[in-house]
């Protein structure tokens, strides 16, 4: 299929196209070498599949690139204009592996485990320009927030973007029993590729954060006892039934992180404590939320996948 060579559904590519598809994947690693040009491409899928993975239900981060290039909507023809026979060909190899392409609302294609139900999601370009859809519903985001509660800034933007970036085991300990959060707003989880498990405390401030307070709920010391308890306290994790201390704490605002909130804050944890401290600030979020397509805080939220399950 990315040869094009036996189907009319993919388009040719010679020897200097396969090296720009492979370009065009943000693999230039990739140049054809001059032999033939499906047993390298093969060998290059080895590789690329031989990649680490992030979720053993899928392949790599890498493969699921390369089908999101291959069926790049852009590349229709008139005889399949929206890429359906493409996907009907390219499902009839996945399949075999228990998986699954389709096209999601946003007409990329992704994968999913037909068994698992686990679904890919292409490592985007984190650090690039935005389009201008992106920039538009940058701005959204950007309003929501704005009037938004500490509560709903939790619930409807920092969790769905976490679950996008793949933490697993979300908890939120809400605001209703301050004397059980212990420091933190949720906790939650993170695989390795060796398997390991990381775990993570998030304290989640609506405003800016910086030196000097201008309200309690915005004091980087009121952040600074909420971080200590954070860091010195177990949590339980119901999977493995086993209490746990936190690898890392994140430090979460709707507003800005002052360079100097961040300096008043390190001068005071100990060196093993820095090194466990995380910032992230509202344009890391505005970004992160609008590069991973987490849905938007202000629209309704449908199950875009639910329809097309094919068992």
């Amino acid at each position: 299929m990315i040869c094009g060579t036996e189907s009319k559904h993919f388009k040719y590519r010679s020897s200097s196209y396969l090296s720009e598809f492979f370009e065009d994947c943000d693999m230039e690693q990739y140049v054809h070498d001059g032999s033939t040009r499906k047993w390298w491409v093969s060998s290059v899928l080895e590789e690329i599949l031989a990649q680490p993975a992030d979720d053993s239900a899928l392949p790599s981060l890498g493969f699921q690139t390369v089908i999101q290039v291959l069926m790049d909507i852009a590349d229709s023809t008139e005889t399949d204009p929206d890429r359906k026979a493409a996907l009907t060909e390219l499902n009839a190899s996945l399949s075999r592996e228990g998986l699954q392409a389709f096209y999601a609302n946003d007409n990329r294609c992704y994968i999913r485990n037909t068994k698992t139900g686990d679904i890919g999601r292409p490592g985007p370009v984190v650090d690039r320009a935005l389009s201008k859809d992106e920039v538009e519903r940058r701005a959204r985001l950007t309003a929501f927030i704005d009037g938004a509660s500490e509560d709903e800034l939790t619930e409807k933007v920092i969790l769905p973007l976490l679950q996008a970036l793949r933490f697993q085991r979300i908890s939120i300990a809400g605001h209703k029993d301050k004397a059980m959060e212990f420091g933190k707003d949720l906790w939650m989880k993170y695989r390795l590729p060796t398997r390991h498990w990381l775990y993570f405390g998030l304290q989640v401030k609506r405003g800016k954060i910086d030196a000097s307070a201008r309200s309690k709920n915005e004091n980087i010391a009121e952040v600074h006892n909420q971080i200590t308890m954070m860091l010195g306290h177990e949590i339980f994790d119901p999977d493995i039934n086993k209490k746990s201390l936190v690898d890392h704490a994140i430090i979460v605002a709707g507003g800005e992180i002052t360079k100097q909130a961040r300096h008043w804050l390190g001068e005071r944890l100990n060196a093993s404590q820095r090194s466990q401290i995380l910032f992230m600030d509202r344009d890391e979020i505005l970004h992160l939320f609008v590069v991973h397509n987490v849905p938007m805080p202000d629209e309704e939220r449908t199950e875009e996948f639910e329809d097309d399950i094919p068992f």
